[in-house]
């Protein structure tokens, strides 16, 4: 990696005997994957490999994934306003925790990851349609152009019917089934769940105002 992610020496080391705190979090999902310790050593390989290494007190510099497989791809790396903690979004291969689920915050994770399920499972019965056609709901969606626009439009119309009557249950019900039809039509059209985030993510980046526009609001 040739352009370092964070400038090291902001970091304030002192303050954990030579370790800042990592929050490691997925930088697809959201989901806070774990917490741990790293010195300016760790960070220093971080930055290197551009994958994640830590300062263990017991275990010493160690490498995420080095004897598992389950490495974490740096996606950038944050100071905190006290420069001594750091939050690294990253890209993960595999669980982050060493009893083998995806978060050591198993009920926090949930909800981040449950999108993300869903779309790997909608992507995955559409690589298994053969010859445009499948036997699970999903597959009909995906190789019925009508179908599931219908449905698109169906859900669409309930959900505006719950909340006219104020029903919170059924809002409920009927968003989660609009996502799950708005994530099959957009996966037909060859879109994913990371392209709404990312879509998302440029729309909360803060707009410069055009030249002049603040001089004309004066």
């Amino acid at each position: 990696m040739t352009d370092p992610l964070l400038d090291l020496d902001m970091l304030d080391f002192t303050k954990g005997g030579g370790l800042v705190t990592v929050v490691t979090q997925d930088a697809r999902t959201g989901a806070v994957l774990m917490v741990a310790h790293a010195d300016r050593e760790a960070l220093d390989a971080t930055q290197r490999t551009g994958e994640m290494h830590y300062r263990s007190r017991t275990r010493g510099l160690w490498h995420k994934g080095a004897t598992s497989g389950h490495v974490q791809r740096v996606v950038s790396l944050t100071a905190d306003c006290d420069h001594d903690a750091v939050l690294a979004l990253v890209i993960p291969a595999g669980p982050a925790c060493h009893d083998g689920t995806t978060s050591c915050f198993r009920d926090s994770a949930l909800g981040a990851e449950a999108l993300s399920v869903l779309d790997a499972t909608i992507a995955q019965r559409q690589g298994a349609l053969t010859n445009g056609a499948g036997s699970s709901y999903t597959q009909r969606l995906l190789a019925d152009r009508n179908l599931r626009l219908k449905k698109l439009g169906e859900e669409a119309v309930e959900l505006a019917t719950a909340c006219v009557d104020g029903d919170r249950a059924r809002a409920v019900e009927e968003t989660a089934d609009l996502v799950y039809h708005a994530l099959v039509a957009l996966r037909a059209v060859g879109g994913s769940l990371d392209d709404v985030r990312q879509c998302l993510a440029n729309r909360a980046q803060p707009r410069l105002a055009p030249t002049g526009a603040a001089e004309r609001e004066r």
